[in-house]
């Protein structure tokens, strides 16, 4: 089963200088590795042709954000499985074969994520993918380890194999025929929540996303966008609300989109309470940005076929912010 890992990245030397160490060191007997370039304008792909020339190089043209870059540079890119991994990242060893046993095994799965951990705080899960990712009643994304800024220690209680929502875009590995045929991320999202749409979009057409809590990676997080960045407020809630419009059934559809357009207000009054405004207008603009689009992505919507995910029995708001539960184990 041939293996490309590709790390994409833009002005990036001072992390592939820290991370793609690991990377060759820990994945080069088992995959390709590939470094997509969105047009860097930094000596990124200077130092990787220095001091890592067994590195294949795909040089994007423009800057198109995650979704785009990863679309154009797979094109180019031959394999069975793709591991779309941030230039932030550190691997262990060994992490690869927990994650190729599973595809071997399970035909069904198209994606999995390995377990991720905070690479500034070790024995903590990271934010962006835990233990693996799901979603709620109004389209809130979570995860196991990880609700809402609550991260919980890594304590072996997501050492399994489990089936997930939606596996983090930090650490991607998927068939590249599933890929192929799903046409890839929606470059309309160009970056946030992407990851999201796509495995909505895999498990419509039948197909299995897991977690292998085996296989263990080190994320620092907020490299390309510190939580504190207006810019990150505005794509996230952008594009969960893209993920509802194209993705959530058309029975529950106009009460989803009504709830949680209330929701989001809450969220902008929050803000402005915490003395955050800038954070409230980036709200204002996401919602104004969703009704530009709004039948654009009506267009898009695809009719579920295998099984229905969805949990339209829970509200993460409401149990964390309401109930107080803040691990994953205590979730009704």
């Amino acid at each position: 089963m041939e293996t490309a890992i590709v790390i994409l990245n833009w002005n990036g030397k001072k992390l592939l200088e820290q991370f793609l160490p690991s990377i060759v060191n820990f994945s080069s007997e088992l995959a390709e590795i590939y470094v997509a370039d969105n047009a860097s304008t930094d000596s990124s792909i200077g130092y990787i042709k220095e001091y890592f020339p067994e590195v294949h190089i795909v040089k994007n043209t423009t800057n198109g954000g995650y979704a785009k870059g990863y679309n154009d540079a797979l094109k180019n890119i031959d394999a069975d499985i793709y591991c779309l991994i941030n230039s932030d990242i550190e691997v262990t060893e060994n992490w690869i074969p927990p994650i190729l046993d599973v595809f071997n095994k399970e035909k069904n799965t198209a994606i999995i994520q390995p377990k991720i951990l905070d690479f500034k705080a070790r024995d903590t899960f990271e934010y962006a993918g835990a233990g693996g990712g799901f979603i709620d009643l109004y389209g809130y994304p979570y995860c196991r380890g990880r609700i809402f800024n609550h991260l919980e220690q890594d304590n072996k209680q997501f050492d399994d194999v489990a089936e997930i929502f939606w596996a983090s875009g930090a650490c991607f590995f998927i068939r590249s025929k599933v890929y192929h045929e799903l046409q890839g991320f929606d470059e309309d999202y160009f970056a946030h929540q992407e990851e999201v749409d796509l495995c909505w979009r895999a498990q419509n057409e039948g197909f299995d996303v897991k977690y292998v809590g085996g296989a263990t990676v080190y994320h620092v997080g907020g490299a390309t966008l510190q939580e504190t960045n207006p810019q990150k407020t505005f794509l996230n809630f952008r594009n969960s609300l893209l993920n509802i419009i194209k993705n959530v059934p058309k029975q529950w559809f106009l009460f989803v989109v009504f709830l949680r357009l209330i929701l989001d207000g809450v969220a902008g009054i929050k803000f402005l309470l915490e003395l955050r405004p800038i954070h409230t207008w980036a709200i204002i603009k996401a919602h104004v940005s969703v009704y530009v689009n709004f039948y654009k992505f009506l267009k898009k919507r695809k009719k579920l076929q295998k099984k229905y995910e969805y949990n339209l029995h829970t509200s993460i708001v409401w149990q964390y912010f309401v109930l107080r539960r803040k691990k994953f184990q205590n979730l009704r």
